[in-house]
């Protein structure tokens, strides 16, 4: 009894980050699944290998913000902007880590775009033109420290940090993106984009949630063990 229980060791869960990946995060497990579920076996042989994986990251990335700049094109409304860049690669990169679950993605987003209209009125910029073609002032300056400061603040309050707020709320800040009607389209774009990564990780058998971030056990949590039988 004593042998068998010493042979027995507890399996890696999906959701863990694989170090021994080629290129670190969890982008393999997601190929893999991909390629499992459309079953190309002779694809699947390779799918740990470093061209194999950046061949899915230039079509994934291509597909997912292509969606959105087509989508931009049918409504003429701005259904894309920079931040969605970081925010799509961490979907398909670590998509089971704490920053790119849907609730720590919409709701940094979200602070991200309020505090950066809010730094707009305390600043008086409004209705100005977009820095990158009026120029920075000392009023964009204030506003743009402020609004990234507030973001960062608020983030962690919340327990829902997601670094690529932090270039939305710069968006809205340096006057890229600033009426109210636009704010609602980049959280609609945001929310689109999130529910792309919820079903193409699904597809692949990641373990992506619906809402709150996955909880991985903390360094000294005690975990019930079953007894062995013989």
């Amino acid at each position: 009894m004593g042998s068998n229980s010493s042979n027995m060791s507890p399996r890696k869960p999906l959701s863990r980050i694989d170090r021994e990946h080629p290129i670190g995060g969890e982008m393999s497990d997601v190929l893999r699944g991909i390629l499992q579920r459309v079953r190309l076996p002779w694809l699947l042989q390779h799918y740990a290998k470093v061209p194999v994986l950046a061949l899915f990251s230039f079509i994934n990335g291509c597909i997912s913000i292509g969606l959105m700049a087509a989508l931009a094109v049918l409504t003429n409304s701005p259904f894309i902007f920079p931040s969605l860049g970081p925010t799509a690669f961490l979907f398909f990169y670590t998509p089971t880590a704490p920053s790119a679950s849907p609730r720590n993605t919409i709701i940094g987003h979200a602070v991200g775009a309020l505090a950066g209209y809010l730094s707009l009125v305390v600043t008086g910029l409004t209705m100005a033109g977009p820095a990158l073609s009026v120029g920075v002032t000392w009023p964009r300056v204030i506003a743009a420290a402020l609004s990234l400061g507030l973001t960062a603040g608020v983030m962690v309050l919340l327990k829902s940090p997601h670094p690529p707020a932090g270039a939305t709320t710069l968006i809205v800040s340096l006057g890229i993106l600033r009426q109210p009607w636009q704010l609602v389209l980049l959280m609609g774009a945001v929310v689109l984009l999130t529910l792309q990564a919820l079903a193409i990780n699904r597809l692949a058998g990641i373990p992506y949630p619906l809402w709150n971030p996955i909880r991985e056990p903390a360094v000294g949590d005690v975990v019930e063990k079953k007894p062995v039988k013989p």
